[in-house]
């Protein structure tokens, strides 16, 4: 199975009280993103941590139900931050981070994380292809550095469109340009790793 991979640059969702403190006013989109429903707003924040700042993080649509900071580990060294790799809403024992806006600053005790390397897709492909929601998946990129990506969780979402989303770090890593694609691979048998044979 092949699947377009993208690399998602750090961003910020936000809960409504959240956007009325930092912008006062609705989301407005600049263009949509390939999952459903979800834009790219017009909104622009600066995130801080213990050591550093980082201006211009994009904020995404829609409005959550949650607030949360999405970031690669390379961000997290110049915030001073330790954010654990965590699937999209798991924010509980996640690190804390400030948000700045024009109008205002939210300072969260938890919600700054490093997003899980995933697939995204909707039921009626999940069924077709056999998979299961936070499935477990490696996926093999044949790029000038490729290789082969492990724990890699399978998103299933209602209006999910089928898409690899990969942050900056793991993107840059491996080379991955506009139109790279990965073979999905499953495993169904146990990987023993580091057996002196």
């Amino acid at each position: 199975m092949k699947v377009n991979i993208a690399v998602s640059n750090k961003h910020v969702h936000l809960k409504q009280a959240d956007l009325d403190i930092l912008f006062g006013e609705p989301l407005e989109m600049d263009r949509p993103l390939t999952q459903e429903d979800e834009f790219a707003s017009k909104f622009y924040v600066n995130i801080k941590g213990p050591k550093g700042e980082i201006d211009h993080v994009r904020v995404l649509g829609p409005v959550r139900l949650y607030t949360q900071v999405e970031i690669a580990r390379t961000d997290a060294f110049k915030l001073g931050v330790n954010p654990p790799i965590r699937n999209s809403g798991m924010l509980e024992g996640s690190a804390p981070i400030t948000i700045i806006g024009p109008k205002g600053t939210v300072n969260l005790d938890k919600g700054c994380i490093l997003a899980t390397r995933h697939i995204h897709m909707n039921q009626a492909e999940a069924d077709q292809l056999g998979f299961v929601n936070d499935e477990i998946v490696s996926v093999r990129i044949d790029t000038v550095k490729g290789g082969v990506m492990d724990n890699v969780h399978i998103k299933i979402t209602p209006k999910g469109v089928l898409e690899m989303q990969l942050d900056t770090d793991d993107g840059n890593g491996f080379f991955v340009e506009k139109g790279t694609q990965g073979e999905v691979i499953r495993w169904s048998f146990i990987n023993v790793q580091n057996v002196a044979m």
